[in-house]
């Protein structure tokens, strides 16, 4: 089993390991790649294995949350267990996301009956929303309820920018996930704002889903792979990795951020798993290294906003 290093999620009770496993790439067809039970099996035993103990899926996933049900549910001591609300059970990958208090408790009962459980860790909105949209049609209200109902230990959003600011101000959140990573700063900010009001940081989208091996890939907020292309090369990464691979450089950075709790990689393979937990371990970037990353990245458009 690795070493992976653990922090506090904010101020939860939960420690996590600061790579967690993002299982949206169990989702399957048409919106992802296709994937057999069998392989599915073995990688979310795999992830447990390792000692990764925090899994994020959510009901838009495709089959991601009936694998882990059916996979590794006789395991669920074991792993802090994430989901989303807002989402319509059973609707097409890329459907609207509806906030009443009557989805929101559709949404979360039916994430409990797929993975075979008694509760969520943590169910997050899966929408930036607004106060006033979060509590229009009782949305977060009802979330807070299944909250005391015991249903859901813990309330988080997808925060991202302009509407976050205000989500933490609201102080109802005791999670944020936020698309962050060297290419992608601009969340650098109010992550940190999140954290020093006592809410865990869940940073996704940290190795940018693979851009700097492949940057035919998006990544996952609103930049574009020849944006991020242009922002690598312009800050001349290549130059600092010092041995490191690129996927490695990303994912340390990211790790680097003292206000992170956990990063979510996802992947499909065993092996891809273990060259992430490789990289985790070693942990953070030089600090000389880092600070010069981030005045390259700066110069190149990748800064806090």
């Amino acid at each position: 089993m690795a070493d992976l290093p653990k922090k506090t999620l904010g101020r939860t009770d939960a420690e996590v390991t600061t790579l967690g496993y993002g299982a949206m790439e169990l989702r399957g067809g048409p919106n992802g790649p296709e994937i057999s039970d069998a392989d599915a099996e073995k990688v979310l035993n795999a992830v447990l294995d390792a000692g990764i103990n925090l899994i994020d899926t959510s009901i838009d996933y495709g089959r991601s949350e009936e694998l882990i049900g059916k996979y590794i549910s006789h395991r669920r001591t074991e792993y802090f267990l994430a989901s989303k609300c807002g989402c319509v059970p059973n609707a097409p990958q890329g459907s609207d996301h509806v906030h009443t208090a009557e989805n929101i408790r559709k949404g979360v009962e039916h994430s409990l009956r797929l993975m075979k459980t008694d509760y969520l860790d943590l169910v997050q909105f899966h929408r930036s929303l607004t106060r006033d949209e979060f509590e229009a049609d009782g949305a977060l209200q009802e979330a807070l309820k299944l909250k005391a109902e015991g249903k859901v230990r813990f309330i988080g959003v997808s925060g991202t920018l302009p509407n976050m600011g205000e989500q933490v101000d609201m102080g109802v959140f005791d999670a944020f996930q936020v698309p962050y990573s060297a290419l992608q700063r601009e969340h650098e900010g109010v992550i940190a704002k999140a954290s020093a009001a006592g809410a865990g940081i869940i940073i996704r989208g940290g190795v940018a889903r693979g851009a700097p091996t492949d940057w035919e890939k998006r990544a996952y907020y609103m930049i574009g792979s020849e944006q991020l292309k242009n922002r690598w090369e312009e800050a001349k990464l290549d130059e600092l990795l010092d041995g490191m691979t690129r996927m490695e450089f990303m994912l340390r950075f990211t790790l680097s951020d003292e206000n992170l709790d956990t990063t979510i990689v996802g992947t499909k393979s065993v092996e891809h798993l273990q060259d992430n937990i490789d990289a985790a371990i070693k942990g953070p970037l030089p600090a000389d290294v880092l600070a010069e990353a981030k005045r390259r990245l700066a110069t190149a458009g990748s800064a806090p906003a």
